[in-house]
């Protein structure tokens, strides 16, 4: 993973931006660049997929998809930190960068796809516009960067 400095900062962007994805405040592109270490051996091994879309000051966005590798369960995968840079929102790079995964889930021959988002954010709408099917809402799962708990929607969609 030779971008982890531009993943980094782009995932301290986002947490900034108030979207957790797993982290609370205090975080920076420090801790954010020992986060992407530590996937590394994940990408070497093949379990991990990571896609990045450049723009012009860097890293605009990525995404993630996890492969699992349990007997029961190669039929599925989870697309993990869908990010794009604030600056770069609303252009549709977001859905571009999910359609990656969601092709790339296939060509692996998994046929269920797995996420979960923050209820009612930019990217649950994105998984609903994108034909994704809500499966349940939890609440209060999960705090966003300044510890406030927030809901949190699961969803899934069938591969054809």
């Amino acid at each position: 993973m030779g971008s982890v400095q531009g993943l980094a900062h782009l995932l301290a962007d986002i947490v900034t931006d108030g979207s957790s994805l797993g982290f609370v405040a205090p975080f920076d592109a420090t801790a954010a660049a020992s986060w992407w270490r530590g996937r590394e051996s994940a990408v070497a091994d093949g379990s991990l997929s990571v896609w990045i879309a450049r723009g012009a000051d860097g890293i605009a966005g990525t995404v993630s998809l996890a492969l699992e590798h349990k007997p029961n369960g190669r039929h599925r995968a989870e697309v993990v930190k869908l990010m794009v840079h604030r600056d770069a929102r609303g252009h549709g790079l977001g859905r571009t960068l999910l359609a990656t995964a969601e092709r790339a889930a296939a060509r692996a021959g998994a046929t269920l796809l797995l996420l979960d988002t923050e209820t009612e954010s930019t990217a649950d709408h994105l998984y609903r516009a994108a034909g994704w099917i809500r499966y349940g809402v939890v609440p209060r799962y999960a705090a966003d960067p300044a510890g406030a708990l927030r809901d949190c929607s699961f969803y899934y969609k069938q591969l054809a």
